[in-house]
């Protein structure tokens, strides 16, 4: 039986967590080790933490946290923000995690992504390919960090990293971030009807049924999420929360 993994996506801000709407209007969620605690009781399938200041702060995410992480969680975890060199990779896996998420900076030297894979094997490497669309409504690679457009169209880009040698993509909608609407169907299935190495899904879910559908109509391995995940109700009071057990075997299906 296969079914995908499902992943809570946790944003760090000044070593708390912080969510936010388009990329924009960051809350306070609370304690990232607290966070992880709780996602242990739900048994959660893995858990990836961004750092969201590290590029334009020029630093990594702090190792001291990624320890702490490490020595709290049940689960493989992934880390990413700053990271542009095989050192800082080298550091935090020592540190605990088991990937690291490249964004900015696979976008500036893609050949890093080659060096990288090679030093450490594709299934450490992980790509986060942020997307929006431009003022005339094409999807464009976007760096969050610098505000800014890529010279990338994104089903490129996504097969550039695999040739680099990625073991794994990260396809986020940045105009889907944090409404809890769904996600972007139609881009998700361009890029995973493109690459042959994994596909996680992240930017809009909102509930069960989102992440039933995206699985239903594209070929994704991963459903990621973050206000999913930290939000729970209409007015979205701030809940740590998980799919239920028998939620989750909704996924469950023969390959």
């Amino acid at each position: 039986m296969f079914r995908p993994r499902i992943i809570p996506v946790l944003l760090l801000k000044n070593n708390s967590l912080v969510k936010s709407q388009k990329f924009k209007n960051y809350c306070y969620i609370g304690d990232p080790i607290n966070a992880v605690k709780i996602f242990n009781d739900f048994n959660a399938d893995e858990l990836v933490f961004m750092d969201i200041t590290a590029t334009n702060e020029k630093r990594t995410i702090p190792l001291e946290l990624v320890k702490k992480i490490g020595e709290e969680a049940n689960m493989p975890f992934a880390v990413g923000g700053g990271i542009n060199s095989i050192n800082v990779i080298k550091d935090i896996l020592h540190a605990g995690a088991e990937k690291v998420v490249i964004n900015s900076y696979a976008t500036v030297n893609p050949q890093f992504v080659k060096e990288a894979s090679e030093v450490y094997g594709s299934s450490t490497i992980t790509i986060c390919i942020d997307v929006k669309k431009n003022y005339f409504g094409k999807y464009k690679c976007y760096v969050a960090s610098n505000k800014q457009y890529t010279k990338y169209l994104p089903i490129d880009f996504a097969k550039l990293m695999e040739e680099k040698g990625a073991g794994e993509i990260i396809i986020q909608s940045v105009d889907n971030d944090g409404t809890m609407t769904g996600y972007n169907v139609e881009l998700i299935k361009s890029i995973a009807e493109n690459v042959t190495i994994p596909v996680v899904a992240l930017g809009g879910a909102g509930c069960i049924n989102d992440l039933q559908n995206i699985y239903r109509n594209t070929y994704v391995t991963g459903l990621a999420a973050g206000s999913m995940f930290v939000f729970k109700g209409k007015n979205k009071g701030v809940l740590i929360n998980y799919p239920e057990k028998n939620e989750i075997n909704l996924f469950n299906k023969s390959i």
